[in-house]
């Protein structure tokens, strides 16, 4: 035979049998969502399905909301339980995802870790430093991934300028003025279920601090890559008693850093909703909008620039496609990561500094 029509064989049939090997994918992860009265929980409920996660059950004792969501969604009322120690008599998950009160968020890692079984929870981590502080030991006993969802983790213009601020493009940073909220959950209409957890001090530890002054000290605390505040004071302010009768609905926190201050202005009082912040340096700013604008100006000679951006590329565009990365080991978190644990729990000792302050009226140390 022909020594060039030989090789020419060899190459075809190793080319044949590259194309027809099947490619390796991996299970959908198997996840169980822990209360529907969060109203995030729509983000996993309609989400497209994507081949990542697959949802075998659900615990919700409150079947008239569970109906109702079914027949948003489709999903089988087969496969929701009055509690999670009846789910797990008939199922296993993988990871959990909570979607109840943040009081609820220590029962979940509680109920879960000893089984090894991974939780994702709504911002904040817990109600309180103490909730916070048992999660973090059952997590690390356990060896499990406990991680925080926050919306603005996935808006592609914080990373751009985490990026800016971290490649030195405006100088040591200075100040970060951080802004979340909207008019107030009753008056945007949040389903009623989330209104009564989310105006108790007890299941949801506060009200306007703690449900929008997490933004703020999750995005300081990345953007000083894990440094802890020298002091925090904090004003809170109920200014609709009639509607808030039990919680603040507006708050200001201030941080203090050796070179720096951080500001968090957390409010059910905005005339329209917003998640933005302002990153001021040596020497520059950068300003984002919100999740597609962004505006810099890099020194005072410099003008301002405008850029626009769409979704972050997978699996960092999707809180659920990141979980199920991280979980199974296909990407790691960096440390104090916005998701990650170490990040969360300098995020409860500001919050929980930040109450202090407000009901004392005093600056609060926070220890190295």
């Amino acid at each position: 035979m022909n020594i060039k029509f030989y090789l020419l064989i060899v190459v075809l049939l190793m080319l044949v049998s590259q194309t027809s090997k099947p490619e390796l994918v991996a299970a959908p992860l198997k996840v169980a969502i822990i209360g529907l009265s969060h109203s995030h929980v729509h983000g996993i409920l309609g989400r497209p399905d994507k081949g990542d996660l697959e949802i075998i059950a659900i615990v919700e004792p409150n079947k008239d909301l569970a109906q109702r969501f079914s027949n948003d969604y489709g999903y089988s009322m087969k496969i929701v339980f009055n509690s999670m120690k009846e789910m797990l008599t008939k199922v296993k998950p993988e990871a959990v995802l909570g979607f109840g009160s943040i009081y609820e968020h220590l029962e979940i890692v509680k109920t879960f870790a000893p089984l090894g079984i991974h939780v994702m929870v709504e911002k904040p981590l817990a109600v309180s430093l103490e909730h916070a502080k048992q999660m973090k030991e059952l997590a690390e006993k356990y060896n499990i991934q406990l991680l925080t969802n926050y919306e603005t983790t996935w808006y592609a213009t914080n990373h751009e300028a985490y990026s800016m601020v971290d490649s030195g493009m405006i100088g040591d940073l200075r100040k970060i003025v951080v802004h979340d909220g909207h008019k107030g959950p009753k008056e945007i209409g949040v389903n009623k279920e989330f209104l009564e957890w989310l105006t108790d001090p007890i299941l949801n530890g506060g009200g306007a601090l703690t449900d929008f002054g997490c933004y703020g000290a999750n995005l300081i605390t990345w953007f000083n890559q894990g440094e802890k505040p020298e002091s925090v004071v904090a004003v809170t302010q109920t200014i609709k008693p009639e509607v808030y009768p039990q919680v603040d609905d507006e708050a200001t926190i201030i941080l203090t850093y050796p070179k720096m201050q951080g500001i968090i202005q957390a409010s059910w009082n905005w005339p329209i909703s917003r998640k933005d912040i302002e990153i001021y340096g040596k020497q520059g700013y950068v300003i984002c909008d919100n999740n597609r604008d962004l505006r810099y100006r890099l020194n005072e000679s410099d003008s301002e620039h405008y850029e626009k951006f769409g979704e972050r590329k997978s699996p960092y565009n999707d809180p659920f496609s990141m979980f199920a990365a991280v979980v199974r080991n296909q990407i790691k978190l960096p440390v104090y990561d916005l998701s990650s644990l170490e990040n969360n729990m300098i995020v409860m000792e500001i919050l929980e500094a930040a109450k202090e302050s407000a009901k004392t009226g005093k600056v609060v140390s926070l220890k190295k």
